[in-house]
């Protein structure tokens, strides 16, 4: 019942997270599903023991103080993991997640040119925004590895905790980890403006604070990514609105406007036409007339804006949803489940079904 068995486990059959948890069997999650390993339920004692066999010191003394910690950690053969280790009931509980040890290309996640043209850019911020797990981290190492062998640039991430390591190519790369290197993401804001940086990650734009700062970043000549819990340019950009007293919420409509240059939404869904997941995207690039509806607060317009500018590369993210079914690649079900307007699809099932004779 070794930890690394375990995780070489994980690895062999390609999966992305593994649980620890009292009374069941380790837990492995397969292309969205989970699925037990063939070893004993653990006990509270044995799941203790395997959280003290991979916790550094300093975050094992900050589990037995605030009951959680989290941390990223080497493996053998380049494998790296993410750990969230907490207690449950008073008993020990993980979550590891794998990193990926090879960083993908924009062909292989399906980000189309039109984003990697934004990475030219020398000012302006780019939102990556998804659900946990939707793939969020991964895109934005593709696109940081782009800029890094592309272009003479200091990138500066500040990430809790650093997932993916990237080596200096064309550009400086500056990697400090919220927690370790910087106590927070605000204050990492705050000294990289000091540092000469080009380009600014931020792993996660928790508060006001950050938020705002990342703006003004992103205002001052600097290029700026950012990431959010939100699905669809229209929630995110809702979500920053409101992350502000009602007094503030014309000025920051006002700085988004100009500073915000792309929203990229994304969420990953298990196959059925094959083994793995797909990835779905949402792309909007700030156009005149979108700057025009987050200034004067109606960004429930943004919706229609994206409909009309395909050409310009924009996509929904139910017409990617939409698709995906219709090439079979993820079932009916998925579709709905992601889809941001449910009884638009529905009415376009309908619509299909009448035509072929089905009814879904």
């Amino acid at each position: 019942m070794e930890i690394d068995g375990m995780l070489q486990t994980l690895i062999n059959h390609g999966g992305s997270d593994l649980h620890l948890t009292v009374g069941r069997p380790p837990v492995m999650r397969l292309h969205g599903k989970l699925v037990d390993m063939a070893i004993p339920p653990l006990d509270p004692d044995s799941a203790l023991e395997l959280l003290k066999a991979i916790t550094p010191e300093k975050c094992m003394r900050e589990y037995e103080e605030v009951g959680s910690t989290d941390y990223a950690f080497a493996f053998k053969d380049g494998n790296r993991f993410r750990v969230s280790a907490f207690r449950q009931r008073g008993m020990a509980q993980m979550a590891l997640r794998i990193v990926p040890s090879e960083l993908m290309t924009f062909d292989q996640i399906g980000l189309p040119a039109q984003v990697r043209a934004l990475l030219e850019l020398t000012r302006g911020l780019i939102l990556v925004t998804g659900p946990t797990g939707s793939g969020k981290t991964t895109t934005l190492a593709t696109m940081i590895d782009y800029i890094n062998e592309n272009f003479d640039r200091h990138i500066i991430t500040a990430e809790d905790p650093v997932e993916y390591y990237h080596s200096h190519k064309k550009s400086v790369i500056t990697q400090r980890e919220v927690g370790d290197d910087v106590p927070t993401f605000e204050e990492a804001l705050r000294r990289a403006l000091r540092q000469d940086p080009d380009v600014i990650l931020l792993g996660e734009m928790r508060d006001l604070e950050t938020i705002q700062a990342a703006v003004t970043a992103a205002e001052t000549g600097h290029l700026v990514f950012g990431t959010l819990h939100t699905t669809g340019a229209t929630r995110t950009m809702d979500r920053i609105i409101d992350a502000f007293p009602a007094d503030q919420q014309a000025q920051i409509r006002a700085q988004l406007a100009v500073s915000v240059i792309a929203v990229v939404s994304q969420v990953l869904l298990p196959r059925q036409d094959k083994e793995g997941r797909v990835a779905a995207f949402e792309i909007m690039f700030m156009t005149p007339a979108i700057e025009n509806h987050v200034r004067k607060n109606e960004t429930f317009k943004i919706h229609s804006a994206i409909q009309v500018s395909k050409k310009l590369g924009m996509v929904l993210l139910d017409d990617q949803l939409y698709d995906h079914f219709q090439a079979g690649r993820i079932s009916v079900q998925e579709m709905m489940n992601h889809a941001q307007n449910p009884k638009e699809l529905e009415e376009r099932l309908s619509d299909l079904g009448d035509a072929e004779g089905k009814a879904w």
